[in-house]
């Protein structure tokens, strides 16, 4: 396992080819315009219709949420389940890779509030 240094959050000096392509990897699987519209609403609500996904997320058609959802499935970020009834109820929730990205999500928004306060800061000074 490659780890970053505590310090500025790079990866040792004999590594930085592993980590580099390391995280390639991992944002190869997060890419694409709603995937993290769709992990932050599971991390919201565990469990989660098809439909009530693409009501929680205006704008995205029926198409790129198939696509954006197969995706995050094929990377085991997510799993669905097909209920048999009729109408089919599918469901899908975070698989436990899926979860292991709270800390991220949560440091991510820590980073969209400090970006916003000095974006605010800024305002008040010029």
């Amino acid at each position: 396992m490659v780890t970053a240094s505590a310090e500025d959050g790079s990866c040792s000096r004999g590594h930085r080819a592993v980590c580099s392509a390391a995280m390639q990897t991992a944002l190869r699987c997060l890419e694409g315009r709603w995937k993290m519209m769709i992990l932050a609403h599971l991390f919201r609500e565990p469990v989660m219709r098809f439909s009530e996904l693409q009501r929680a997320i205006p704008g995205v058609s029926q198409k790129m949420l198939i696509q954006q959802l197969r995706e995050l499935e094929r990377h085991e970020i997510l799993r669905r389940e097909v209920h048999p009834e009729v109408p089919p109820k599918v469901e899908y929730s975070l698989t436990d890779i899926g979860k292991a990205l709270g800390p991220v999500f949560r440091a991510l928004l820590d980073w969209a509030a400090l970006r916003a306060k000095a974006a605010r800061s800024l305002d008040a000074a010029g």
